[in-house]
């Protein structure tokens, strides 16, 4: 038995064994479209675009805002508006408690950062919404928001750029979400009888009563390369005309060859676009 016993004393080593390892878990992702491995650092830089097959990841509210705004141009408006669960609603947990645990969680009170900045130069008002609060959803709050940046453009004459990303209506909040429909498309009537522009940029995804109301309602409608588009999901729609549709029906591409687009717009190439868009609208010819 001593063959299996340690004569010597082990090398003593000051650095724990859990600090000595090499940390990996978290540092890299893998893309859904090409399934390459890719350092998150890298992913980053490039906007979260995958460096090898251009898949558009999603990208948050702020950073969105950092993509398209001029370095330190923009002012944040109407940050307080927050949810008052008008129906006290509950599911597998109750909704006041959904909001808290997503404005701790992501530093917002809802899912839409509505801003005044300069665009290449340009004045403009921005609205941009966040996927990771509750799917980007639309309540009272985010038509609220949306709203009161169309009446700052009419009232400034400042072009309007809205960025779509979401999941559709709230339903925790029932018909006071599907009247923000309404609300928003009688302001955007508005913002078009004073013959201000607006660009909506629709991104992965933008779904439901947003795609229904002011996401396809601009002047120019631009989406990003694959993202999902549509008002209902493939399976609740060929259950209702009971008939197969085609491959990517919902994706960019396809809504563009079909002329409910006017572009798709590479995210790098993004900015530039929407500022050129903006000198066809607004500079004199």
């Amino acid at each position: 038995m001593t063959w299996f016993k340690r004569d010597k004393a082990p090398i003593e080593n000051p650095i724990p064994a859990d600090a000595r390892r090499v940390r990996t878990e978290g540092l890299w992702t893998k893309c859904t479209t090409c399934r390459a491995i890719i350092w998150k650092k890298d992913l980053e830089a490039n906007w979260e675009v995958c460096p090898k097959c251009e898949h558009h990841f999603r990208l948050g509210a702020r950073r969105r805002l950092e993509l398209l705004l001029d370095e330190g141009s923009w002012i944040e408006y109407d940050a307080e508006l927050a949810s008052s669960d008008p129906l006290g609603f509950s599911d597998t947990k109750p909704y006041a408690q959904r909001l808290k645990d997503m404005q701790s969680t992501l530093g917002i009170n809802d899912a839409l950062l509505t801003v005044e900045g300069k665009l290449a130069g340009r004045p403009v008002i921005c609205c941009s919404m966040e996927f990771g609060f509750i799917g980007g959803t639309m309540g009272a709050v985010v038509g609220e928001k949306v709203a009161r940046a169309i009446e700052r453009s009419v009232a400034q004459r400042q072009p309007l750029v809205i960025v779509s990303c979401s999941g559709g209506a709230r339903m925790m909040e029932g018909a006071v979400s599907l009247m923000q429909l309404a609300k928003v498309g009688a302001a955007l009537a508005r913002l078009d009888d004073a013959r201000v522009p607006f660009i909506s940029v629709l991104t992965d995804p933008t779904t439901g009563g947003v795609t229904a109301s002011y996401a396809m309602l601009g002047d120019l409608n631009i989406a990003e390369p694959g993202a999902l588009i549509g008002l209902a999901g493939p399976r609740v729609i060929e259950q209702t005309i009971r008939q197969k549709l085609p491959a990517g029906f919902q994706r960019a591409e396809f809504l563009l060859e079909h002329g409910f687009l006017d572009a798709v717009v590479a995210r790098k190439e993004l900015k530039s676009y929407i500022a050129q868009a903006l000198g066809f609208f607004l500079d004199p010819a």
